[in-house]
């Protein structure tokens, strides 16, 4: 062990790392046994400075609270304080992680529905990633809507991968069953749905195109977490579809995650 380990506070080994893009990247990491946590919360993440003080940032949790590591999802900031460093991590290497969970993207934070929609932008389908993983999820709900939205078909590969493997997933695939659908949208790179999520919501194409109704408060539950743009706009969306904001301490209808944007 090195001197850097000894001294690392909540220490916590890398044991894989996967580069999707030059812009990002995912990696698993031991979880520590005392830790409980709702899938879709986040934690604090990250590397000790050269002067010994710890650089934390939140980090939600990609994995499913019933999975034996931690699976993260990061952007690579070149000059970044913390990413320009924890892009170069291997198996083997520590992390700093602090074990007290939050976040309001959980499913107690809503009230009962038929259809859950996952809304996000760039990493921010990585909370999204662990309540897909996660039986509750498929128990809760009739339907599950996944909304993807990334700049190029390369940013949308780890959630598409994701979503691809659900219906033969040997914990939840007979849950998943039809229930499931995936919309992923680029703004920059042609693909076969083209534009922000937001637009095809405000004119009704993704509707059209999955055979669901407009949002109702009484069906429809929504999580958002994305670019600061995405949430004002989806919140904004939601409010005009008669959707309540919920917290944790008071379920609604839709949930927005604000401690950090991708």
């Amino acid at each position: 062990m090195t001197a850097t380990a000894k001294i690392m506070p909540d220490a916590q080994t890398v044991t894989t790392v996967k580069h999707w893009t030059d812009s990002l990247f995912s990696f698993r990491v031991t979880r520590p046994q005392s830790l409980r946590f709702r899938s879709g919360e986040f934690v604090m993440i990250g590397l000790l400075k050269e002067d010994g003080k710890p650089l934390l940032r939140a980090y939600s949790i990609a994995s499913p609270s019933w999975d034996d590591e931690l699976e993260f999802y990061s952007i690579k900031v070149q000059d970044g304080p913390l990413t320009s460093r924890l892009q170069k991590i291997t198996a083997g290497d520590q992390i700093i992680l602090r074990p007290k969970p939050v976040g309001t993207l959980v499913l107690d934070a809503l009230l009962p529905g038929k259809r859950l929609w996952m809304i996000c932008t760039g990493t921010g389908i990585a909370p999204f990633a662990a309540l897909l993983r996660d039986p509750e999820t498929w128990e809760a709900y009739d339907q599950v809507i996944v909304a993807h939205t990334c700049r190029t078909r390369d940013e949308l590969q780890y959630g598409a991968e994701i979503v691809a493997a659900l219906p033969e997933d040997p914990l939840i695939g007979e849950l998943v069953g039809d229930k499931l659908h995936y919309y992923p949208t680029t703004t920059r790179d042609p693909s076969p749905i083209e534009g922000r999520i937001s637009d095809h919501i405000r004119d009704g194409r993704v509707f059209d195109a999955l055979g669901l109704p407009v949002w109702n408060a009484d069906e429809d539950r929504v999580m958002v977490c994305g670019n600061m743009a995405l949430n004002k706009d989806i919140m904004a969306l939601c409010a005009d579809h008669g959707l309540q904001e919920g917290a944790n301490s008071d379920p609604k209808h839709f949930v927005v995650e604000k401690a950090f944007i991708d």
